[in-house]
């Protein structure tokens, strides 16, 4: 833990000193409905091809996708398990995600409309030449953990939307929706664990490495995007607790570098995955709700560890969560494996909270 508090200082004061440029985030366009509100499902730590639940949830996604009429689809991360993808050409792309999410609420969902007179020219297999375009996907996922433990290129590659092109996965994106900014935060980097004690797993670095320059690099960029932003609404997605009370608990580097620029910056929700549980937990010094979906389908850890914010509901099993927004309101449902709902909570812009 000493150890941890010297890194931390270390870093902090790294990240007062470095004023190195880095390249803003990339940012995309999705309409949201003409009546101007906007419906999402959430889902985290899904790819085992269909085992522990895992079809059984994407079945209840598609069903209650349907009955909302959703936009689109966001994961939280552990895309695929154990060890990612071993390249754009692993079957475990198609095993885990395109024979998995076949509903026709999940499948259908394609965006339409001009590229803002911009065209895609792809630079390379991982990099695009493009800023702002309109996106024509249905899944966005962050990377988490596992991910990295494979090929986090292959993940990245434009390839692998050839294949399946509701697949749009960048490292640390910009999603506006007219009435909401998703902020898209690629965590792993941030852990220093898995830089320190890999223990008997790789992870792949590339393109990211060194870790003192990424974390720095990295809020500040997202610090920028965040003080732009004129949305209503602001929430960030990412793999990595923040507060949690299940298995892996509060993710400390989380705390020490990322909270503070969420803070900031009036972010109205941080959302990930990593805990295989649904939760919601409100901040006690700021209006920030903490909402973890990792329960896409291997659950049931049998961990609960309180800490000190608010926990307002805990699901130890498998799920997944549905987010509709308007200008002035976002609600917010838990559902487990057979889409019936667990819980649900709403907020305002003017009131904050509905207790």
């Amino acid at each position: 833990m000493a150890g941890f508090a010297r890194e931390t200082m270390a870093l902090a004061i790294l990240l007062l000193a470095i004023l190195a440029c880095s390249a803003e985030l990339q940012r995309f366009e999705s309409p949201a409905k003409p009546d101007g509100s906007l419906s999402i499902l959430i889902v985290g730590d899904w790819g085992r091809k269909g085992q522990f639940n895992q079809s059984q949830v994407a079945t209840q996604m598609g069903r209650i996708g349907e009955e909302l009429d959703i936009d689109f689809v966001v994961s939280t991360g552990d895309n695929f398990y154990e060890d990612g993808l071993t390249g754009v050409d692993d079957k475990a792309f198609e095993e885990s995600f395109t024979n998995i999410y076949t509903s026709k609420s999940l499948q259908t969902q394609w965006y339409s409309g001009k590229l803002n007179k911009m065209e895609i020219n792809v630079l390379s297999d991982q990099y695009l030449m493009f800023n702002l375009i309109k996106i024509y996907v249905a899944m966005l996922p962050v990377l988490g953990n596992h991910d990295y433990r494979g090929d986090v290129l292959a993940q990245l590659s434009p390839v692998l939307r050839n294949i399946d092109g509701r697949w749009l996965c960048l490292r640390n994106f910009i999603l506006n929706a007219e009435i909401v900014d998703f902020f898209f935060v690629d965590t792993t980097p941030l852990v220093e664990s898995y830089w320190t004690n890999p223990e008997d797993h790789h992870y792949d670095w590339r393109e990211v490495a060194p870790r003192e320059n990424y974390i720095p690099n990295l809020l500040k960029d997202l610090d920028a995007a965040l003080k732009e932003s004129t949305a209503p609404w602001k929430i960030v997605v990412g793999h990595h607790t923040m507060r949690s009370v299940s298995e892996h608990g509060d993710t400390p580097e989380l705390l020490a570098f990322l909270l503070p620029v969420l803070k900031d910056n009036g972010v109205d929700l941080y959302v990930n995955g990593h805990d295989h549980c649904l939760e919601h937990i409100s901040s006690k010094d700021s209006p920030i709700q903490y909402l973890t979906s990792g329960g896409g389908s291997k659950a049931w850890r049998g961990v609960f560890t309180p800490n000190s914010d608010k926990l307002r509901f805990f699901h130890d099993g498998q799920g997944f969560m549905s987010l509709q927004l308007t200008v002035a309101a976002a609600n917010i449902v838990f559902y487990d494996v057979f889409g019936q709902e667990l819980y649900r909570w709403s907020v305002t812009k003017s009131l904050r909270a509905a207790e």
